[in-house]
């Protein structure tokens, strides 16, 4: 009993853990944040598909038709630094209204097919829109239960669209006759209907809410990014995530923005074939992230990393050494099946590592900065491959991966993470 004779607190009390159906209005907020991942993987995975027909319509070599990977760039970097400032302002429901209008604004241009200067502009409102939901919902379902499993299906639906997104692009312009800007009158349509569902489950994730559920740690100073970023232990964790995301990111999005151009020119298979290699890649990952998600919690985070990534280097060797259609797309589909998991383990491994007043700043800020990987490496892949050929693809993604490995070992083996 206390002063007052009420019964006081156990001292043993702990916070209850949210899962994806409780509290119950988790289920309604989880679906629209499955369907934003899907918006994002239709949006990513569209590109590279779309690239051959781009060069044609506006007549581009491989170094200028890039700008369309590079733009978004801006975008991911304006929601790396705004991210803990919208949560803290407006909460989740801030993300769940800016994120679809983002995405509604540049495919309503995309569709109307501007002037491809105009085009490369737009795109850096889709990677803002990209990068602050990226952030914002791995961190929120980076804090539930059994997360590593939650986390695998939410990039499971980004994987789904990147799937799906090829394979309708290249059957509407081959089998259809329709010109490429036909897939973006589509994604208006999936953006429209994601922002009806973010907006409604999230409406009442103010930012009041958000502050009273995060709460800044006793005597803690300044703001929470300058704490993520610059004051360590957690800036080591922030930055060397941070890297390996931006390094992870960008090795996936090179792979599959070019692996339809790469099939279709170096391993001369049919435009609807090389399209469908690239959705191979993508269904591989989709399945990786479900199957493994269950898989890597029982073997640990660390560990699963260090046995994921070998066999993705030795599947990008024999995708590299053998110069066979059918061998490449089998090798690159397994490729994604194994590097699936990846993201979602360095998400997990931030939250253990940092308390909780920082997930948000952290992993929001390695997620955006992540997708600014997306952003550069497939650019990059595009301006060597002018001078080289698109054939530079699979040593530039060995060289990564291999970094991968090394940055994995550089992240530091903290014990419980305080709160």
């Amino acid at each position: 009993m206390d002063a007052d004779g009420l019964r006081a607190p156990p001292t043993t009390a702990v916070e209850q853990v949210e899962k994806w159906n409780f509290p119950r209005r988790n289920i309604w907020r989880t679906s629209a944040a499955f369907l934003g991942f899907a918006v994002m993987g239709m949006n990513d995975a569209a590109i590279g598909a779309l690239i051959p027909y781009l060069e044609t319509y506006y007549n581009l070599n491989y170094a200028i038709v890039s700008l369309v990977f590079l733009s978004p760039l801006v975008g991911y970097t304006a929601s790396a630094m705004l991210n803990n400032m919208v949560h803290l302002r407006f909460g989740q429901r801030g993300v769940a209204l800016i994120c679809p209008t983002c995405h509604i604004i540049a495919y309503a241009v995309a569709s109307i097919h501007p002037p491809f200067p105009v085009l490369v502009v737009i795109f850096m409102l889709a990677g803002f829109g990209n990068g602050l939901e990226d952030a914002a919902w791995n961190a929120w379902v980076g804090n539930m239960a059994r997360t590593n499993e939650v986390l695998g299906f939410l990039h499971a639906f980004y994987g789904l669209g990147a799937t799906v997104a090829p394979i309708i692009a290249t059957s509407m312009i081959t089998q259809g006759g329709f010109p490429w800007y036909y897939f973006y009158y589509l994604m208006l349509a999936v953006a429209a209907l994601e922002l009806l569902a973010s907006s409604t489950a999230f409406w009442s994730a103010t930012g009041a809410e958000y502050r009273a559920a995060h709460p800044r740690t006793p005597g803690a100073e300044g703001g929470r990014m300058k704490e993520a970023l610059f004051r360590r232990p957690a800036a080591r964790v922030t930055w060397i995530c941070s890297l390996f995301l931006f390094v992870y990111v960008g090795a996936e999005v090179a792979l599959g923005g070019w692996i339809t151009t790469f099939m279709l020119r170096v391993r001369h298979g049919s435009a609807l074939a090389s399209g469908i290699a690239a959705t191979g890649f993508w269904a591989g990952m989709t399945l990786g992230r479900v199957v493994l998600g269950f898989v890597t919690p029982r073997i640990g985070e660390w560990r699963a990393v260090l046995i994921y990534l070998p066999l993705c280097i030795g599947l990008q060797l024999l995708f590299w050494l053998v110069p066979q259609f059918y061998v490449s797309a089998v090798a690159i589909g397994l490729q994604g099946f194994f590097l699936g998991p990846l993201f979602p383990a360095a998400v997990v491994a931030t939250t253990k590592l940092l308390p909780r007043h920082l997930h948000v700043g952290s992993v929001g800020f390695a997620a955006a900065f992540g997708g600014g990987g997306a952003a550069m490496f497939p650019f990059a892949v595009g301006a060597i491959a002018q001078a080289r050929g698109v054939q530079v693809l699979q040593p530039i993604v060995l060289a990564m991966l291999c970094v991968l490995w090394v940055l994995w070992f550089s992240l530091p083996r903290m014990g419980t993470k305080r709160e």
